[in-house]
């Protein structure tokens, strides 16, 4: 039997749309001629009636899908012309088809303030694969000193970044900006210093890549932490029902990546006005800008959750962090394995929004990665990795 290689857990699910090979009854020339003019009805369908399904949209480029016509946001009003322009650039990135590259790359691009502790680890996820990963390094207090050969040299220039506030956003665009040079990158991941992979690097390699949406979190949060940050300097361009929430770590398609270089308009509106302690209120560009964005230009095309697992269970101002003792087998297999990613209000209702996570229109395990893990847990991620990665 012959297949096309998918990530280790859900093989059966590739299996089943290739059908073992049996052996043919036809001479050869007539069993190829039924097989080309198989492939070639299939296209004319396609060409003919765009794939209208969220299984085929994810399948196939968003460009034979519905992009604009069936967006959730719609203006309550005339569009500016800066709106009419930037809405042009954005449809035309994405009616343009992707870079066909005969070596697709992922793109794990480390956001730190100094040293990566974790770098032995992702030295192993790593190995072995070294045609189709790039890293880029943005270290915004002290350049680190690499012990991995995958991190030596990878260091982008850098520039002072303040939690809470736009140099934060500014400095995802300086990776994004050098990650793109390279034709090659066709997944853009967005990592701190306190971020393991929970997966070995071909089921991270095949989750990513046999998908056509970008893992962008993005929810409404009437509260307090949510629209209550909103502020009406935004106008018109940015509206309060359009406002969302989300965490900032991301896995993003080419395609995306280039409409958020391309964005200026967006970016000024929340540069200017999301703010800490701006009119009493405190608002972090980090949280709001991009999935505002997408809300706005390509609410289909991103997944609406993070392949990057957090714990907010104990309701603080910052996530669990792990320590040594946390880290065990079973707090990671639980870990992979949780396939709906949740998300709680801050109003006084505290309500629980589940969002089941769909790869490709089936539901799978969420989680690629995780944070926040101490550097004190880094002897026992490496004891542990082949066997929690084993899938």
């Amino acid at each position: 039997m012959k297949t096309v290689r998918a990530w280790h857990l859900g093989i059966r699910d590739i299996i089943i749309m290739f059908g073992s090979r049996q052996r043919s009854h036809l001479k050869r020339p007539t069993w190829i001629i039924g097989l080309v003019s198989m492939v070639s009805i299939f296209l004319i369908g396609a060409f003919v009636y765009p794939p209208r399904s969220s299984v085929a949209c994810y399948l196939f480029s968003s460009s034979g899908c519905p992009v604009f016509e069936q967006h959730s946001y719609v203006p309550s009003r005339e569009l500016t012309d800066d709106e009419t322009a930037a809405r042009v650039v954005f449809r035309e990135i994405l009616k343009t088809p992707p870079i066909q590259s005969k070596n697709p790359k992922i793109a794990f691009m480390f956001l730190t303030p100094g040293p990566l502790p974790f770098e032995k680890l992702w030295d192993k996820f790593f190995r072995g694969h070294e045609d189709r990963f790039s890293v880029y390094v943005h270290s915004s207090k002290e350049k680190p000193v690499h012990v991995s050969p995958y991190f030596a040299g990878r260091d982008i220039r850098s520039d002072k970044v303040v939690w809470g506030k736009i140099s934060m956003v500014d400095a995802e665009k300086r990776l994004l900006a050098h990650a793109l040079i390279d034709p090659d990158n066709q997944q853009f991941v967005l990592l701190s210093d306190s971020c393991v992979p929970l997966h070995n690097f071909e089921y991270v390699y095949n989750y990513l890549m046999f998908t056509n949406v970008s893992f962008i979190d993005c929810f409404t949060d009437p509260g307090p932490h949510g629209t209550g940050r909103y502020s009406e300097h935004m106008l018109p361009e940015v509206e309060k029902k359009a406002f969302r929430k989300a965490s900032q770590w991301f896995s993003m398609k080419r395609q995306h990546a280039i409409m958020v270089m391309a964005d200026s308009l967006y970016y000024t509106k929340f540069r200017l006005y999301c703010k800490p302690n701006m009119d009493g209120r405190n608002c972090y560009a980090d949280e709001h800008y991009l999935p505002t964005l997408f809300n706005m230009i390509d609410p289909s095309g991103i997944a609406n959750w993070s392949v990057t697992h957090v714990d907010w269970s104990e309701g603080k101002w910052h996530p669990k962090a792990y320590r040594a003792q946390d880290v065990t087998y079973e707090l990671l297999k639980n870990i992979t394995s949780l396939d709906e990613s949740i998300h709680v209000t801050s109003d006084a209702k505290k309500t629980v929004m589940v969002t089941p996570c769909l790869w490709n229109g089936m539901k799978r395990p969420c989680f690629l990665f995780g944070r926040k893990f101490y550097p004190e847990t880094l002897d026992k991620l490496l004891h542990l990795f082949s066997n929690y990665t084993t899938v």
